[in-house]
């Protein structure tokens, strides 16, 4: 792996009130509780974009898919203002400025077992040792231990006042002690806590999941799922409309017309696609060849045209769905002027997951050799891509992410993907202003001056050229006419729950 891209523990601090999102957790229509029905309707078929990527591992990318499909849960969960709310605990208050004390509810794993202190204080402390570190636990390090027969307290190294925001990550999720094996990994088949029980899972193909009847939180209204991944768009769109599945995650632009309007749904988001370039070796290395690429790319034609209207054109790494951000804009530091690329052959890399993502390397491809470069461009699965993009084995990389998915920080994608040990740095950068400005935003605990902080950060990395945001994203949902209770969710990290059914 490339010395730029090392795990490391940054002081990230996350601010619950630092994050209003245009929309929130809207569903699909009635979302009763399980209590209220039944719990007896009809199992769910479900398309999902993504294939597990890490054989379920709780720590990575992995994480939301099992949130996604209800699955796993931790401690606390994000409300619709971004907010920490009540999971397993029930409550917390904060002992001094390095503890905290979670007390727990009264709820059961999947494999029988009881929820107790000692099982969560373990599940944590084995997160706390994962390889590499789940991204929630980045600039933190936290022991747990039991506190009697209904609490855990948690205490930090340094402190962290947004400890309960922290543990809503879905890479902290609980698991019983049966998860782990004397190899570090965690398996969540039958172990975790959520409404619905991974039963079989077969490769990267398909899941099968039953009602978790035990479920705290009351019996789910559908009695189960049947997961299929679909990593071709057009396919998952096909499956719906064709009445295979009732819920298409990532419905294609493209597919979006062919969807009957009563079944599409789209919901702002915190996703952000940008070209990466990379900026410690080959070509990009040259920041005024970035400069180049940069002014060659017109983002305003993707989002018309490839995305068709469900995007917005790139104001920054954070787009329209973080609503205070416009405000606090600042225009890029320092960028170098435009260099000749003079016939400089590039790759261009990205992945069909996401469906827009291969149209939109292929106008970026045109528009780069437009302005002089030579492309060679290569799409593949994501799965089989991360490793080499993480090594910088490419000079540029179309990536769709998140900036708030992971902790619900903004300060935090900063560290991740853009500093010198940033454990997701795909653009290889590494600057000093960079590194300096990110760490003055993670040292800041007021949430007004830490989003000031953060923008002027998002300065100082734009101005390198490391990274054009291209569109901000739209994710369009296909959901069955008969289907109620899905949860449209900004963060990305929930689908289905308790409610949702048909």
């Amino acid at each position: 792996m490339h010395p730029h891209v090392r795990l490391r523990l940054l002081p990230a601090l996350i601010l619950a009130p630092l994050l209003t999102v245009t929309g929130c957790f809207a569903s699909g229509g009635d979302q009763s509780s399980g209590e209220d029905a039944g719990g007896d309707g009809s199992r769910l078929r479900v398309a999902l974009a993504f294939p597990p990527a890490e054989n379920l591992s709780p720590y990575g990318a992995d994480a939301t898919l099992l949130s996604r499909l209800g699955v796993t849960e931790g401690l606390t969960t994000l409300d619709a203002n971004g907010s920490a709310a009540p999971a397993l605990a029930r409550s917390w208050r904060r002992e001094n400025d390095r503890t905290w004390e979670f007390t727990l509810r009264e709820a059961a794993f999947q494999d029988g077992t009881d929820v107790t202190p000692a099982a969560v204080a373990a599940s944590l402390t084995r997160a706390t040792r994962a390889k590499p570190a789940p991204a929630a636990l980045s600039g933190v390090t936290l022991t747990a231990r039991a506190d009697g027969d209904h609490a855990v307290r948690v205490t930090t190294t340094e402190p962290d006042p947004v400890l309960p925001l922290r543990l809503s990550s879905p890479s902290l999720a609980v698991l019983s002690p049966k998860a782990y094996g004397k190899d570090g990994k965690a398996d969540p088949v039958g172990t975790a806590t959520g409404p619905f029980e991974l039963t079989e899972v077969n490769g990267s193909s398909s899941a099968t999941l039953a009602r978790f009847d035990a479920y705290w939180g009351g019996r789910a209204q559908a009695s189960g799922i049947d997961a299929r991944f679909i990593a071709d768009g057009t396919a998952r769109a096909n499956a719906l409309r064709t009445g295979e599945v009732d819920i298409a995650e990532a419905v294609p632009v493209s597919q979006a017309a062919t969807l009957d309007k009563a079944t599409r749904r789209d919901t702002a988001t915190t996703r952000t696609t940008s070209l990466l370039l990379n900026a410690s070796s080959g070509p990009f290395e040259d920041p005024k060849l970035r400069a180049a690429a940069r002014a060659a790319v017109d983002t305003s034609a993707l989002a018309k045209d490839v995305y068709e209207g469900y995007a917005d054109p790139g104001a920054g790494i954070y787009g329209p769905a973080v609503t205070w951000a416009e405000g606090k804009r600042k225009q890029p530091v320092g960028r170098a002027g435009a260099g000749r690329p003079d016939g400089r052959t590039i790759t261009l890399a990205t992945y069909d997951n996401r469906p827009e993502l291969p149209e939109v390397a292929q106008v970026v491809e045109q528009q780069l050799e437009k302005a002089g470069f030579e492309v060679k461009l290569e799409v593949r699965e994501y799965s089989r891509l991360e490793s080499d993009a993480l090594a910088g084995r490419f000079d540029a990389f179309v990536l769709a992410r998140n900036s708030l998915l992971d902790t619900g920080d903004p300060v935090a994608v900063l560290a991740g993907d853009y500093t010198c040990d940033g454990g997701y740095n795909i653009a290889q950068l590494c600057d000093p202003d960079v590194d300096r400005a990110v760490a003055r935003a993670e040292g800041i605990a007021d949430p007004a001056g830490r989003q000031d902080a953060a923008m002027a950060a998002e300065a100082e990395i734009l101005g390198t050229d490391a990274v054009v945001p291209l569109v901000h994203q739209r994710i369009i949902t296909g959901v069955g006419t008969s289907v109620k209770g899905v949860l449209l969710d900004p963060y990305e990290r929930t689908l289905v729950g308790v409610g949702t059914r048909r």
